[in-house]
C-alpha cells in the first residue's frame, strides 16, 4: 500500500495496517520520532526515575496512563499497540520475539513510555548541509554499547548505548552546535573520535543497526541512544517488556521545532 511518507499520521496508519514495517529514518521530516518502552505498572516508577536520572540517553517525551494505549500529547489517534513498525518482546530480560503488532499482548497493567530519538535532529543537520550517508543509502544507523555506565534506579541499570554517524571534522563541529539545540533528542554528541575510549572495540560490529564505514577523512561521532533502556531491561528482568525494534520508531505529530531550544 502506498502512503504519504511525509505525513506522520499516514506513517502510523501504514504501520497499524501492516503495510509498512521498515526503518523510519528519513520519514515525516520535521516531526518528532520516539523510542518506545512498555512495562508492567510495578516497574513504571523505577523506569521513570531511570529516565530522569539519565536524560541524555533517555529523554522522556511521553507516558501513558496504566492500561491506556493512547499518548494524546504525541498524536490525537495514536495507538501504541499498533503504530510502531516493529516491536521487540522481552520476557524476564531475554529477547523472545519481534512482532509488528502487540494488541494481543497488551494488558490493563501496562504503561508505555516514549523517549526522544536522534532521528528528530537529522532534518536540522541535513538542512545545514551535514550529509548523513546511512539515510541516503537507506540503512539503519549503527548503534553500540559503551563502557559509560548509566545512573541506576531500582532494578534498572547498565551501559549507555550510542548511535554513530561518520562526519568530517568540520561537519562534526557543526553537528555539535546544531544538535545541542535538541536536548529531547539526545542533544550534543557524548564522544567524537577513538571508539575505544568509550569501550567500543570494533565499529564493524554494531550492537544494533547497520555497519557504516568511516572514511579516511571522517571521524566517528557518537550520540547517546534511546536503545539504552533495552540494555537496562536485561538487568531489571521484568516479566514482560515491549520496545521498538532498533530504527523502527514511533512517528508523532509533534514538530521538532517544538522541542528545540535557542
Amino acid at each position: 500500500m502506498a502512503f504519504d511518507r511525509s505525513d506522520p499520521r499516514a506513517v502510523r496508519l501504514a504501520a497499524r495496517s501492516g503495510a509498512f514495517g521498515g526503518v523510519t529514518a528519513g520519514l515525516a521530516a520535521g516531526y518528532v520520532q520516539g523510542n518506545v518502552c512498555i512495562l508492567p505498572r510495578a516497574f513504571a516508577d523505577d523506569f521513570r526515575r531511570y529516565c530522569e536520572r539519565n536524560p541524555k540517553p533517555c529523554p522522556l517525551i511521553g507516558e501513558s496512563a496504566p492500561g491506556d494505549p493512547r499518548l494524546p500529547e504525541l498524536g490525537a489517534d495514536l495507538d501504541i499497540r499498533s503504530d510502531v513498525p516493529r516491536y521487540r518482546v522481552f520476557r524476564d530480560g531475554v529477547l523472545k520475539d519481534e512482532v509488528s503488532d502487540i494488541r494481543d499482548l497488551w494488558t490493563k497493567d501496562m504503561v508505555a513510555f516514549a523517549i526522544g530519538c536522534s532521528f528528530s535532529f537529522e532534518e536540522a543537520l541535513i538542512a545545514e548541509g551535514v550529509p548523513l550517508r546511512y539515510v541516503a543509502e537507506g540503512k539503519n544507523v549503527a548503534m553500540y554499547l559503551t563502557n559509560i555506565e548509566t545512573e541506576p534506579s531500582g532494578r534498572f541499570r547498565g551501559p549507555m548505548a550510542v548511535s554513530m554517524r561518520p562526519l568530517t571534522p568540520a561537519n562534526a563541529e557543526l553537528a555539535v552546535q546544531i544538535t545541542s539545540r535538541y536536548p529531547k533528542a539526545h542533544g550534543a554528541p557524548v564522544h567524537i573520535g577513538d571508539p575505544r575510549a568509550i569501550g567500543i572495540a570494533d565499529l564493524d560490529r554494531p550492537f544494533a543497526g547497520d555497519r557504516i564505514a568511516v572514511r579516511a577523512d571522517e571521524l566517528p561521532v557518537f550520540w547517546a541512544c534511546g536503545i539504552t533502556p533495552q540494555a537496562a531491561v536485561l538487568a531489571a528482568k521484568p516479566p514482560i517488556c515491549i520496545t521498538h525494534a532498533p530504527g523502527h520508531m514511533l512517528v508523532t505529530d509533534r514538530k521538532n521545532s517544538e522541542f528545540a531550544v535557542p
